[in-house]
């Protein structure tokens, strides 16, 4: 399976914090925002991963997380100069998907709970179609929604629905088989110009072979995308750190516990960042784990 990280858009809803930089830039307290769904595609054990964000904000992107290789695994980057729909994602990466199955999260896209690495993992090797996640939510006229019947089958999905059928929102992690290229190709534009993630969705659905897996309690889900949810984000992110004494989308760490990199080269990591305390705890943690 290829990752996928849509890091695009203008951010205008965060405007004027992103009128100079990426929103994926942004402090998500005291991590880049990218880190966070970039740890996510590591943890369902992804090694090969394509960002694709803005021509503006590709550079700095690019000088913040290289080629992937200080991690044990490959980064490459694509342009995509006009937000032109989730679903373009898939067409810009045709050739680093090649004919593979994919994973696609978007970049403002936070995931936190236990068990879920291993649940992003069994969902990659169970992987029949297309699996979206859903997080229940209390204003799911803002979201795409997943109805469920009885049998927690999967039967409708609606975006931004006037009467909403359910309260599980459609987080934006996608994974989706090798015909997911081909399904946005055929896709129509929307009255703005753009492909919906959710035509590619619904078409997996009207086939029998989408399924919602509910991510509730004990699972925590955050689209930073404004101030308010940035905010409540970072707060989330210092307590969680600051009481467990862990560190969330730590991607050195998770290289190590993945066995991407050695503890030599974790150590390394985190000794060439001494005078902060991330590069203290990368160092401890390789020195624990050795």
């Amino acid at each position: 399976m290829k990752g996928i990280l849509l890091a695009g858009g203008t951010g205008t809803r965060m405007y004027p914090l992103t009128i100079a930089t990426s929103k994926q830039l942004l402090s998500v307290y005291n991590k880049p925002m990218v880190y966070y769904p970039l740890s996510i595609l590591m943890l369902a054990g992804l090694r090969e991963i394509l960002v694709i964000s803005t021509p503006a904000s590709l550079p700095s992107l690019r000088a913040l997380l290289a080629d992937g290789s200080q991690l044990g695994i490959s980064i490459s980057y694509a342009p995509q100069p006009e937000p032109r729909g989730i679903a373009e994602a898939l067409l810009i990466g045709a050739d680093h998907i090649g004919g593979d199955a994919t994973a696609l999260i978007l970049g403002d896209n936070i995931f936190h709970g236990a068990g879920f690495p291993q649940l992003l993992r069994d969902s990659v090797a169970q992987l029949a179609g297309c699996t979206l996640f859903g997080y229940p939510v209390s204003d799911p006229e803002r979201y795409g929604i997943g109805e469920l019947n009885h049998q927690g089958e999967l039967v409708s999905i609606e975006e931004k629905p006037h009467r909403p059928r359910s309260h599980n929102a459609i987080t934006g992690l996608y994974l989706y088989d090798s015909e997911a290229v081909e399904i946005a190709r055929g896709l129509t534009p929307s009255a703005r110009g753009e492909l919906e993630i959710t035509d590619v969705n619904r078409s997996y659905l009207h086939q029998g072979r989408a399924q919602l897996t509910q991510l509730g309690r004990g699972f925590t889900w955050f689209d930073t995308g404004t101030p308010d949810s940035l905010h409540a984000a970072s707060q989330y992110v210092q307590v969680i750190e600051a009481r467990q004494g862990i560190r969330v989308a730590c991607l050195e760490e998770i290289a190590l516990r993945m066995g991407y990199i050695d503890q030599d080269a974790c150590y390394q990591l985190g000794a060439e960042m001494r005078n902060s305390e991330y590069g203290r705890y990368l160092m401890e943690i390789a020195h624990s784990l050795g």
